[in-house]
């Protein structure tokens, strides 16, 4: 009787010690799962839902409401008389609102890229930042 006790006893402490290790695993994936993304480079191109595109710098990636600061976007122009078209790059703030940031529902978020200091955008970027 009293090996079946001890046995009862042993029995639950490996079953406590394995329930605790499956919930320190579970605490650790679901750590990893909610932590935001890092960002490495100093903008990032922003594709949403409704098809446009932003480019900034992204705070808050994996938080409900990600917020894009110093936001630009490409807008088309067509020249007047020779119909050609041109791409160029707009600084969001001149708007008549004046916005300063975005603040961004991520479930309209499709798509997030890093956009490297050596690209066309990032000069881009740079070159309205100096006018």
């Amino acid at each position: 009787m009293r090996s079946l006790i001890r046995g009862l006893g042993l029995f639950r402490i490996i079953l406590g010690g394995a329930g605790l290790a499956l919930l320190v695993t579970g605490a650790v994936f679901w750590l990893r799962q909610s932590n935001p993304t890092a960002l490495t480079t100093p903008y990032q191109a922003v594709f949403l839902s409704n098809g446009s595109a932003y480019y900034g710098h992204l705070e808050g990636l994996g938080t409900p409401f990600p917020v894009l600061k110093e936001v630009y976007y490409v807008e088309s122009r067509e020249n007047p008389e020779t119909k050609q078209k041109a791409n160029i790059l707009v600084k969001r703030g001149k708007e008549w609102h004046a916005p300063d940031r975005m603040i961004l529902n991520a479930k309209s978020i499709v798509l997030v890229e890093p956009v490297d200091p050596s690209s066309q955008m990032a000069q881009r970027i740079a070159d309205a930042k100096n006018r």
